[in-house]
């Protein structure tokens, strides 16, 4: 990621004449630029003022940072280096362009430079707005009131490797990845309104070609009444599809050892969970997500009986991923699991790291409990230390440590006094939980906590033949775009 942002820090700036001057120095070097100014007053802009003033007091503003993402993105592949400028801060505009900036920046995840005007106290007026920015975990370069300075401030943006990720930055990553390879996913509760507003979204974006089931024409009633367009997707009443009789047999043949009859198997692929379950089973459907009103077991139980876990796996597991502070991490088991074996928590750590690789992470796995290194004495420490022994028996290519505490495992200096020669210590982005009360009281409490921006995007069904994935019960329209993008994203990886 090539880019800087100017931003004024307070009206009649000379922002513009800056952006120029670094426009032409960046082109000097023989580097492709862009300009990028996603909001003003121009003719070339994403959106003018007032649209954008719209889109914000009316409690859109995802509509407008991810169409900027999408430009952003755009302008990025195609060029060696982007300068984006903010808006001019209007005087009667000012605290709404100002956030509007700095969230721009911030979803972005690129430096600033910070403007203010020449003949202002600039060191008694900017600190305060530096301050503001890098409480929202902004990058700041630095400050100019004139040209004195820019070359270097553009010399450190070109340096710039901050791995920072924001919320949506990663949403799109989760999406624009989806998209370039399109896959077939099954949503069998049709008869929930989340699902046919996710729907409606992830096919007019082209994030996965669709199948819901239940009622075609209670389905495409419903979705009338909501607004709501499913012109391209596959609708199937699975006790009038041409394919349920051979669903049926197929499942009583496989469950027969079970003494699974006909009949049981009719009634079982009514139910739009081993309806899905056996789309996928049959290669009619590469991935499944379901649980929006339906509980994990619901969704995992046909999973388990015929798609079954992959080989060299002996249990399924549930992570989420959390894009917090900038940075994406990986939690387990945080779903299925109620108090794994030593054994079974080596395995998770195995298959959490593969997770991890698939969604760019070097993985540092960290063995959490409530005690680092030596510093804890009992049974659930000695679980914890057996898992670890496992797994270098395993002889894994990916760094692990434990047993952990949480604080040492993400805080440097924590780290430095508790394990200084680990390679994992203040730097994990796998967390491994000792038993899931632990693991599912964690993620929630940092998901919901009013001092974090955090995305959770889970439980992710891992251990699988193919990819079924579930919902929590409480789960967002967003949350549903999210695990379609995700499950997309093992299909891919499947095939």
């Amino acid at each position: 990621m090539k880019g800087v942002f100017f931003i004024a820090g307070e009206s009649e700036t000379n922002k513009s004449e800056i952006v120029e001057m670094a426009l032409n120095k960046m082109r000097a070097k023989g580097k492709k630029v862009a300009y990028f100014k996603p909001v003003g007053n121009e003719h070339d802009v994403i959106y003018s003022l007032s649209s954008a003033r719209h889109l914000i007091v009316s409690g859109q503003i995802d509509k407008l940072i991810e169409d900027i993402i999408e430009a952003y993105k755009r302008l990025e592949a195609k060029n060696d280096f982007v300068v984006v400028e903010g808006t001019n801060l209007m005087v009667q505009d000012t605290v709404i362009e100002f956030r509007l900036n700095q969230q721009v920046a911030k979803y972005l995840c690129l430096p600033v430079i910070l403007v203010m005007r020449e003949d202002t106290n600039v060191l008694e007026s900017s600190d305060f707005i530096l301050r503001i920015l890098k409480q929202h975990q902004i990058n700041v370069l630095g400050m100019l009131s004139g040209e004195k300075g820019l070359d270097f401030l553009l010399e450190e943006s070109e340096k710039f490797n901050d791995p920072m990720l924001s919320t949506k930055m990663f949403e799109w990553q989760l999406v624009n990845k989806a998209q370039s390879n399109k896959q077939r996913i099954v949503l069998p509760e049709g008869d929930c309104e989340r699902i046919l507003r996710a729907a409606d979204n992830l096919n007019s974006r082209q994030i996965a070609s669709l199948t819901i089931l239940g009622n075609k024409q209670e389905i495409l009633s419903k979705a009338k009444e909501l607004g709501l367009s499913l012109e391209g997707v596959n609708i199937i009443d699975p006790e009038t599809s041409d394919n349920f009789e051979e669903y049926a047999s197929t499942l009583a043949e496989l469950r027969k050892a079970k003494g699974m009859t006909i009949e049981e198997a009719h009634n079982l692929m009514k139910d739009g969970a081993y309806y899905g379950t056996m789309m996928v089973y049959k290669g009619q459907a590469d991935g499944m997500v379901s649980g929006a009103e339906h509980t994990t077991a619901n969704t995992i139980r046909p999973a388990l009986q015929f798609i079954k876990t992959k080989p060299n796996t002996s249990l399924v597991s549930g992570v989420f991923l959390m894009c917090m502070n900038g940075k994406l991490s990986v939690f387990a088991d945080c779903a299925v699991t109620p108090n794994p074996t030593s054994e079974q928590l080596s395995e998770i750590a195995v298959t959490t790291a593969e997770t991890a690789k698939l969604f760019g992470l070097e993985p540092k796995v960290a063995f959490l409990s409530y005690g680092t290194g030596d510093s804890g004495k009992g049974p659930d420490i000695d679980l914890v230390k057996e898992a670890v022994r496992l797994t270098k028996e395993k002889g894994v290519d990916f760094a692990f440590e434990g047993p952990i505490q949480f604080d040492a495992a993400v805080d440097p200096s924590v780290a430095k006094t508790k394990l200084p020669n680990s390679e994992v210590a203040g730097r994990a982005n796998v967390f491994v939980f000792p038993d899931l009360n632990t693991g599912n009281c964690c993620y929630k409490a940092i998901q919901r906590s009013l001092e974090s921006e955090c995305l959770a995007v889970g439980p992710i069904l891992q251990g699988l033949n193919k990819p079924v994935n579930d919902l929590s019960r409480g789960a967002t329209v967003p949350d549903i775009i999210n695990t379609v993008a995700v499950t997309a994203l093992f299909a891919q990886k499947e095939r």
